[in-house]
């Protein structure tokens, strides 16, 4: 795994004393106030699996046993145990495959119960198990069952002794023990370990623990769960309430918190979709943080008593994904269903022919410059710049019509060519980076032949995910952030038949599954850097996806933020050292 360090750019603001900054009076001193676009699409840990959702989950209301050191994703911090693992301190095993980890004592969970070994066992069974289409199950399924999913297709393929055996208390350490070794576990246990109590979740009729009724609560619906809208955890942020109509979640200081209390004590976020209401709350100090697209930051830049932390490295990328397999029902967005020049049929981009079209006739010069400023480069596949085996030099799809062309009369025996189609691209409400895309392919594809027509529309960002996971898709715009900083994070999600999009999207390649498999397993850098740019080369030819762009990241706040700093992994704000002054 390729150390990842901010150097340069490790930005934090440091305290100052007073409670006005440059003369501005500091509003609200104790809350502080984010704007986003965006709202959760859940609030369990171990069904969330969005920026937005992430954000609250951690690290503010749950925690995880090791977390990350400030920006820094190579080196680890004791949290909800008391130490690190590693070689030298005999916490991981000589062949890899156990880890041992001491539980902190006295951390209190929200409701007042103490945390025990047992919370966290049953918290990293529960995820496991729980294992929802499209969720983040895999990332410790993957390393301790040897599993990407506990289901093929519909049939349960993992046993509860699988997955039991992985995860044992001894005393007050907890221990897993892996399938095979796998030198990024630290990574994903530092952001994917979440705590909650097994008395709490099991008495509001989520899951006991048991062996015998885990499966009835294996791929649960959204709303299924307790813990969908309610929030018990440890960390120095406590769940207030979650307004799904007014789009706000408010988060109150946890004053019993093991660390120390919080300096705030109180956090809003809103989801707040035209920029220009963010902006005047940002310029008139009702807010505190905005979320700014690259393509709007000449409109806050040169704002008084507004800092921009710009040029932050981010393991990100922008992309447009094919839907193999639409489902059609009640589906305005693929039009009369049918290649008939009025819309298309469900399997309209499971022909290579059409997605590679697709991939010639996107200007990303022209979507880089325009939806990033400059700020971003065209990745040549999923395996991004940053991540061990990211190849420069590997082919990428660059915009050229006449290809597209020919790609198109080529497509289901020359009939897209002389039928044409109609579809409806959908990204979500507020990313102006995403619609500068959308309507970049609507023109392009739209200029070569009269008889395409592509519309785009915009949804609210939990029903755009909704949507999507309901294989109701055609072709959409939504990115992926990193989980945890290694290239199975990239490879699983993007190509894996068990992954995230293809689950989405139908998509399958028996010799991408080997390979991912493959490297996941290896501790030779060599070889896997070797798989990653085979995966890459399966990319490009099957082109399940259209690799757009991979951006930096920016920050817009107001000058009077203290203690704010940079962590690509969270994407969102860590609020627990945060200040105004």
């Amino acid at each position: 795994m390729a150390a990842l360090f901010l150097a340069g750019v490790l930005i934090v603001l440091t305290s100052g004393a007073g409670t006005r900054v440059a003369g501005q009076s500091v509003k609200n001193p104790d809350t502080f106030v984010t704007l986003r676009y965006g709202d959760p699409e859940s609030l369990d840990p171990a069904y969330q699996y969005d920026t937005a959702s992430y954000e609250i989950v951690y690290p503010n209301v749950y925690e995880t046993l090791i977390g990350y050191n400030g920006s820094v994703l190579s080196t680890y911090v004791p949290r909800l145990s008391t130490e690190v693992p590693s070689l030298a301190n005999h916490l991981i095993s000589a062949d890899g495959l156990t880890y041992t980890f001491p539980i902190r004592q006295g951390v209190k969970f929200h409701d007042g119960t103490t945390m025990t070994p047992e919370d966290v066992r049953y918290s990293v069974l529960r995820f496991m198990l729980q294992d929802r289409d499209g969720g983040p199950s895999w990332l410790l399924l993957s390393p301790l069952v040897g599993k990407e999913s506990t289901r093929d297709g519909d049939k349960i393929v993992v046993t509860y002794a699988d997955a039991a055996k992985t995860v044992t208390v001894q005393g007050n350490n907890v221990v897993f023990h892996l399938a095979h070794p796998y030198g990024a576990f630290l990574s994903i246990v530092a952001a994917w370990s979440f705590v909650m109590p097994k008395a709490w979740a099991a008495a509001h009729g989520d899951w006991d623990g048991s062996a015998g009724t885990w499966q009835k609560f294996n791929n649960p619906k959204l709303q299924d769960r307790y813990a969908f809208d309610h929030m018990n955890g440890t960390g120095p942020f406590k769940l207030v309430s979650w307004d799904r109509q007014a789009k706000e979640v408010i988060l109150a200081r946890h004053d019993g918190y093991w660390r120390a209390p919080a300096r705030l004590s109180r956090v809003v976020i809103r989801d707040v979709a035209e920029f220009s209401n963010r902006r005047l709350q940002l310029q008139q100090g009702d807010a505190d943080l905005v979320e700014v697209d690259r393509a709007d930051q000449s409109k806050v830049m040169g704002m008084a008593d507004v800092a921009i932390r710009d040029d932050l490295p981010r393991l990100l990328i922008q992309v447009l994904h094919f839907n193999f397999k639409i489902d059609p029902t009640a589906n305005p967005d693929i039009g009369s269903g049918k290649l008939d020049g009025s819309g298309i049929p469900p399997d309209f981009f499971s022909d290579v022919h059409v997605r590679k079209a697709f991939a010639y006739a996107f200007d990303y010069g022209t979507f880089i410059r325009d939806a990033y400023r400059g700020k971003a480069i065209q990745p040549s596949g999923p395996i991004i710049q940053g991540l061990l085996g990211y190849d420069p030099s590997l082919p990428k799809y660059t915009f050229d019509k006449n290809k597209a062309a020919a790609e198109f009369k080529e497509a289901w025996g020359g009939n897209v060519w002389s039928t044409g189609f109609k579809f409806t691209l959908t990204f979500n409400t507020g990313n102006a980076a995403r619609q500068i895309g959308a309507q970049i392919i609507k023109d392009s594809v739209e200029s070569l032949n009269p008889k395409f027509k592509v519309d785009i529309r915009n949804l609210q960002w939990s029903s755009f995910l909704q949507l999507t996971n309901a294989h109701k898709g055609t072709l959409y715009a939504l990115g992926w952030a990193v989980d945890y900083p290694d290239p199975d994070d990239f490879a699983q999600p993007f190509l894996s038949s068990k992954g995230d999009y293809p689950q989405r999207n139908s998509y399958s390649n028996p010799e991408a599954d080997r390979l991912i498999q493959q490297a996941a397993a290896s501790s030779d850098p060599a070889k896997r850097k070797a798989l990653y740019k085979q995966l890459t080369e399966i990319a490009y030819n099957d082109v399940p996806s259209i690799w757009a762009a991979q951006p930096t990241a920016f920050k817009v706040m107001r000058s009077w933020v203290r203690g704010w700093y940079w962590n690509t992994v969270y994407g969102g704000e860590d609020y627990y050292p945060l200040s105004k002054q």
